[in-house]
């Protein structure tokens, strides 16, 4: 057929326009014979052994023939490649020219990163046998740490502990001096941002019950009712209004002496008679008291000296009598009583299932709160001149906190709130999407006037925790 384009007839003899293509070279095929086996040796494993990069370091492979030549044409290799040497999982990128047939340049590529020396980076799963030291590869995760002769796999960080032979770092095992441990678990405590840190001293103080401005009004009032009945007492000899004033005094003086012994009793009897809420139905910012069963949070509390685990709360205090000749435990220990020396109290967030609706909540004592906690100590142990060397865990736990053990006479009490123990909770009710907190109110809540009692009104600042002796209690256990 004739035309002014060029066609041409297929085999099956359809035509079609075009020239026929011109016919392409086979690509050479590539022959492989099997490797022998090598026992484990790289240098003897061919092109296994450039594959790992070994002969970089271990120097040329032995005689075996170069087999670049045998590649004749563009290839792609990504995936396991296997002979009897061994096997490597691979992917990378490498460029070279190969001389072959009519001196073509033929590229080899593979997908992946490439290291410093412009090479493929490898990645390789077990130890290399051969006594050839591996080189750095890359691969999926950490670095596993170098293991001891032993093999033995250690906990904690690969830094800690002493330098072994090779230089590395040691991890020692073995029991530490328990004046150390302690210190470093009380600076742990001290210094934890989750921990609440109590130093000051709880319980009643008519300071803190009532107004400064009132008790200066009341000592104005009474100085001026003693002037008065004294001037009249001697102007005209009547007792009358000394005597009014006296009773008057004696009334408000046995009031105070009243609450200072039993106010701290009284805080308690208020709390224990206040009606416990049920959080299925208590307002976001309302002031509820929830009783139920503790759970630990994400940190739990030991106590300092007899070591119980899993607390919410804890409080170790040392107290010294002063006697007429003896030293003072603080600036204001008076003669014949006991002084405080040595404290510490700490709380932590922990949860509370209410016994009223079997709800669980968050109670936030921790990072800084503000908490007024009612928890009876007990009396752990009694020291005096004659048996201090009695007991050598105290004496131990005075050389941790750096306090002497002279002739003192010394009384230790311990209280804790544990995990498992039924606790009385008064704060505000804070619901944040699914989560039920009880958080500190904003302001101090007063108990008001007690007439029955005869108890002045008392501020109840920050969240309320009452417990009573947690040893002599039973435990729930959770």
């Amino acid at each position: 057929m004739g035309s002014r384009f060029p066609s041409h007839q297929l085999s099956n003899g359809l035509y079609v326009s075009g020239r026929p293509e011109q016919p392409k070279e086979k690509a050479p095929v590539i022959c492989s014979t099997a490797m022998p086996y090598t026992g484990g040796d790289i240098k003897k494993s061919g092109e296994l052994g450039k594959m790992f990069d070994l002969h970089r370091k271990s120097g040329p492979l032995g005689n075996q023939p170069s087999r670049n030549t045998s590649f004749g044409g563009a290839a792609s290799n990504s995936g396991p490649v296997s002979n009897a040497g061994g096997r490597s999982n691979y992917s990378g990128s490498i460029s070279s020219a190969v001389p072959g047939t009519g001196g073509s340049s033929r590229t080899k590529s593979n997908s992946g990163p490439l290291n410093k020396h412009g090479e493929p980076t490898k990645r390789s799963s077990g130890p290399q046998s051969g006594g050839v030291t591996p080189m750095a590869r890359q691969n999926s995760g950490p670095l596993p740490p170098v293991l001891p002769t032993t093999g033995l796999i250690t906990s904690g960080p690969i830094t800690s502990g002493q330098m072994n032979s090779s230089g590395g770092q040691r991890k020692v095992s073995g029991p530490l001096d328990s004046s150390v441990s302690m210190k470093m678990r009380t600076a742990s405590f001290a210094h934890n941002p989750a921990v609440t840190n109590l130093n000051a001293e709880d319980g009643y103080s008519i300071k803190g019950s009532i107004p400064t401005a009132i008790i200066w009004l009341v000592a104005l009032l009474f100085l001026v009712g003693f002037v008065a009945g004294g001037f009249i007492l001697a102007a005209i000899h009547n007792p009358i209004l000394l005597i009014v004033v006296v009773v008057i005094f004696g009334f408000v003086a046995a009031l105070v002496a009243w609450n200072i012994c039993w106010g701290t009793k009284g805080v308690t009897g208020f709390v224990r008679h206040y009606p416990d809420a049920d959080l299925r139905t208590a307002k976001d910012g309302e002031y509820v008291k929830v009783t139920g069963v503790v759970t630990c949070g994400n940190l739990p509390l030991e106590s300092s000296f007899q070591r119980v685990p899993r607390c919410v709360y804890t409080s170790t205090c040392l107290y010294e009598y002063r006697g007429w000749d003896s030293k003072a435990a603080n600036t204001t220990h008076r003669r014949f009583t006991w002084g405080l020396r040595s404290m510490e109290r700490h709380a932590v967030d922990f949860y509370i299932s209410d016994f009223q609706s079997g709800l669980r909540a968050l109670v936030k004592t921790g990072f800084g709160a503000r908490v007024t906690p009612y928890v009876d100590e007990s009396v752990v142990i009694d020291i005096n001149p004659d048996n201090k060397d009695m007991s050598p865990e105290f004496l131990r736990w005075l050389r941790g906190r750096n306090l002497s053990s002279d002739d003192r006479i010394m009384r230790l009490k311990e209280g804790y709130i544990k995990e498992g123990s039924t606790v009385s909770v008064m704060g505000v009710v804070q619901r944040n999407e699914n989560v039920l907190m009880i958080v500190p109110p904003a302001e101090p809540i007063s108990t008001g006037c007690q007439w029955a009692k005869c108890m002045l009104p008392t501020s109840l600042d920050g969240l309320v925790l009452r417990c009573e002796d947690a040893s002599d209690m039973d435990v729930i256990p959770v």
